[in-house]
Parts: C-alpha cells; sequence; structure tokens
C-alpha cells in the first residue's frame, strides 16, 4: 500500500501544482472570469480517469485466463513505461513548468471555450490517466483490490492538503528535492511491477521460462507473513521468482536508477552542460 500512496501521493501534486499555478495566474492577470473553463477542463480528466479505472478493472471480465494474462502483461509493462517517462519529465520540466502553464493560457484564453478547457484536461488527465494504469498494474501484481485504492485515495487526500498549504505559504518545501526522493522509490516499484508483467506473460504462454526458477524463499517469506505481505505491497517482491522475472528487473532497475539519479541530482553546471 505504501507503493501506491506514494504513487496517489506523487501525481495527486503534480496535479494540484498544476491546478493552483493555472488558478494563481487567471486571477493575477484579471480573468477570473476564465476559472470556470479551467475547472470544467479539470472534471472532464478526472471522469476520464475514473471511466479508464474502471474500463480496465471490468473489461478483461468474462475472457479466457490467458487472455486476461497477456493484456494485464501488457498494459503492466505500459503502465511502467508512462511511470519511467513521467518521473525523467517531471525531473527536467519542474524548473520550467510555471512559465510553460502561463504560455499555453495565453495562447488559448482569448479564443474558445474549448481551448482553455483542454489545456486544464490535459493538464490534469495526464497524470489521472498515468495514476489509474499504474494503480491497476499495482493491484494485479499484489492480488489485491481494496488496499492499492486506499493507498492512492490518502495519497490524493495528502497531495490536496499539501496542495493548500503550500499555495497559502503555511507550507514550504523543496518541490524539487520531494520529486527527485519519490522518483528514487517508483524507479524501485516500478521494477517490480515491469517483472510481474513479465511473470502474466509467461503465464499466458507468450515468454518462456515459467518454471525456471532463479530463487524460491518462500519457506523464509512466506507470500501470507507480514513481511512477504509488506514486500509484496511496497516493491512487488515475488519469493518465488523466474529467472526471466530476474532478469528484467535488474535490467530495468540498474540502468534506469543510474540514469534517473544522475539527471535528478546533478550540480546545476552539469545539467546545462
Amino acid at each position: 500500500m505504501i507503493g501506491n500512496y506514494l504513487i496517489g501521493l506523487r501525481e495527486g501534486l503534480e496535479a494540484v501544482l498544476i491546478v493552483v499555478l493555472l488558478i494563481a495566474y487567471l486571477t493575477k492577470s484579471g480573468r477570473r472570469h476564465l476559472l470556470p473553463r479551467i475547472w470544467v477542463g479539470i472534471l472532464c480528466a478526472v471522469l476520464v480517469s475514473l471511466g479508464f479505472g474502471a474500463l480496465l478493472t471490468f473489461g478483461p471480465k468474462g475472457l479466457t485466463f490467458e487472455a486476461q494474462e497477456m493484456i494485464g502483461g501488457s498494459l503492466s509493462i505500459l503502465a511502467v513505461g508512462l511511470v519511467t517517462w513521467m518521473i525523467f519529465w517531471m525531473a527536467s520540466a519542474s524548473k520550467t513548468l510555471n512559465s510553460d502553464l502561463k504560455s499555453q493560457v495565453d495562447r488559448v484564453a482569448e479564443g474558445s471555450m474549448v481551448g482553455l478547457v483542454l489545456v486544464g484536461a490535459l493538464s490534469v488527465g495526464r497524470e489521472g490517466l498515468e495514476t489509474a494504469l499504474f494503480l491497476w498494474a499495482a493491484a494485479r501484481a499484489t492480488g489485491e483490490t481494496w488496499q492499492p485504492l486506499l493507498g492512492a485515495f490518502l495519497g490524493i487526500i495528502t497531495a490536496v492538503v499539501l496542495g493548500i498549504l503550500l499555495n497559502r505559504g503555511v507550507l514550504k518545501i523543496s518541490l524539487s528535492k520531494f520529486f527527485s526522493v519519490t522518483g528514487v522509490i517508483l524507479v524501485i516499484v516500478a521494477g517490480g511491477v515491469l517483472a510481474y508483467g513479465v511473470h502474466d506473460l509467461q503465464e499466458a504462454g507468450i515468454l518462456p521460462g515459467l518454471h525456471h526458477l532463479a530463487f524460491d524463499v518462500s519457506h523464509v517469506v512466506a507470500p501470507g507473513s507480514v513481511l512477504g505481505t509488506i514486500l509484496k505491497g511496497v516493491f512487488n517482491f515475488s519469493p518465488a521468482t523466474t529467472w526471466l522475472e530476474a532478469v528484467v528487473w535488474v535490467a530495468y532497475v540498474v540502468p534506469v536508477m543510474f540514469l534517473y539519479l544522475r539527471k535528478a541530482f546533478a550540480r546545476p553546471e552539469m545539467a546545462r552542460s
């Protein structure tokens, strides 16, 4: 649940910050009458994200086991790709997010209503769709339904509270450090989701090696034990891991973590070079 809490917190805080920046800019520039268009766009983004989550949850019902595993594995890998792109994008875009949003608003503010609605919808909808897909993949990996949703919900609520406090100047935190640290954790979480996606494709018969285990520590870390539940919920750790899962996990986490640490924690002069 901790991993899903971080997803909800990080994605929620991104969305909240975007909304705060949009509202503050329109208010300070004397265009409060345009705020309803932003809210309409945000509402559309929330509804689309909820609909997408429902489609992922109930869509595969009735399919064969192999088809469900194939869809689940493919979408899990897609979710990892999106989350990986998201953490690298935020490492670069956090410094120019404010000016980028302002320029988008200025381009469409005096045009049709649809333009500003799309700015609100696309700005928030990206985080919503990424969150829905990654939570669905994490729920499949852990075998739980309500715990990932509860964790994400608590994360989003925390993000909303933090956004309000930041907007009012009550709380001051280094957002760049916050996103950098959570990015490190999400790389590890994403590695677990990727490994489980590979396991799904193995069970679907698309990838080989389902019965070739790299290790089996079920006698030490029982799947139903407290430790097993924590490791599964946070890192999607499986006590019985195939060789292909282990290789894929290492092949993803090691280079992605290296590149991310190099980018997120680079010195300013190194980042400009």
